[in-house]
């Protein structure tokens, strides 16, 4: 069974290239360009993995990781923050992601990172 993937980003090439690239490997891609509906979103996608962009209006992807991660119907699902910030990493750990990428990824990195969360969840 395919592994689902919902990816929120404004930026509408990112959310092709992400989608192109994954569905190429097998895997469901549902895509959103706002996160404010996140755990609506989460209820109907029922993803594996979240892909959350930093910046992504209007309640930016640092506040819908806290409020899923605060969630106990949602709190399970791992999350990949990507982003161009420096400090990626940092602000990953601060809200409890499962991971993180910064942008521009390596397409190598970006399904490794993906098929690594995964992998740590079933852990």
């Amino acid at each position: 069974m395919k592994k689902s993937i919902l990816i929120y980003d404004d930026e509408a090439d990112i959310l092709m290239v992400c989608k192109i690239i994954l569905e190429k490997n097998n895997f469901t891609v549902e895509t959103r360009s706002f996160c404010d509906n996140i755990i609506k979103d989460i209820s109907n996608v029922k993803p594996d993995i979240i892909l959350m962009d930093l910046w992504i209006p209007s309640m930016g992807g640092e506040n819908a990781i806290k409020l899923m991660k605060n969630n106990t119907a949602t709190m399970h699902i791992p999350v990949i923050l990507f982003s161009a910030n420096a400090h990626v990493a940092v602000i990953a750990e601060r809200v409890n992601a499962n991971g993180f990428l910064l942008k521009p990824f390596d397409i190598p990195v970006f399904l490794e990172t993906i098929k690594n969360t995964l992998t740590e969840k079933k852990l």
